[in-house]
This record gives C-alpha cells, structure tokens and sequence, in this order.
C-alpha cells in the first residue's frame, strides 16, 4: 500500500480514536486507555427512592452504548497496531490485500469484502 493512503487511512484512525474516546468519557471512566476498556459510570444523585430509580434507569441507558463505543475503540486500536506491525490492509481470512474503498469506508476493516 501506497505510503500516502496509508498516512490518510492511520489519520482517519487517529480521528476516529480521538472522537470515541471523548464519547466514552462522557459516560464512563478509563480502566486501560491504551486497550480501550472503559467502565459505565454510576452517578450518585441522591439517597432517595427517586434519585436511586434515576441513576439506574441512566445506568442502564449508558452500558449499552459504553459497550458499542468501547468495541468500536478496540478495532481502531488493533487497526493502528495492524499498521504499526505491516499486517495492515490485508485480510485475515485469506490474506489478500483489502480494497482501498473499503479501508476508507471503514479504516478499521479486518476482512475484505469478498470474505
């Protein structure tokens, strides 16, 4: 792969770290920043019935999310790993070099998408 699409692909993937890393703070405190794992918060509103259905129910709301955004973390790490080690851009199903498109659709990509 070319080292200039290359470079744009690893910035896309800095940006998109970047972006989901200040979404997971938002909601959820850093366990390992460097591999991605996050914790949902648990807000202390109050000691009251109310305020402890509250902070549930906004538990409940966030874990969910906490979880996706902390996958998505995890892929754009491994794809910035990928290219720091040379495996970038090719597919671990068969090996083969993953299409252009496809890496700038989602730079993260692990298979192409014949597999």
């Amino acid at each position: 792969m070319d080292k200039k699409i290359l470079d744009e692909l690893k910035n896309l993937l800095l940006k998109e770290r970047k972006d989901l890393e200040e979404n997971l703070e938002r909601i959820a405190k850093p366990v390992d920043k460097e591999k991605g794992d996050y914790e949902t918060t648990f807000e202390n509103i109050g000691n009251d019935r109310e305020d402890n259905t509250t902070e549930v129910e906004e538990y409940a709301d966030n874990l969910p999310v906490e979880i996706t955004l902390e996958k998505n973390l995890q892929e754009v790490i491994s794809a910035l790993e990928r290219i720091e080690s040379g495996t970038y851009g090719f597919c671990e199903n068969c090996q083969k070099e993953i299409g252009i498109e496809r890496l700038r659709a989602n730079p993260s990509a692990r298979i192409c998408i014949k597999c």
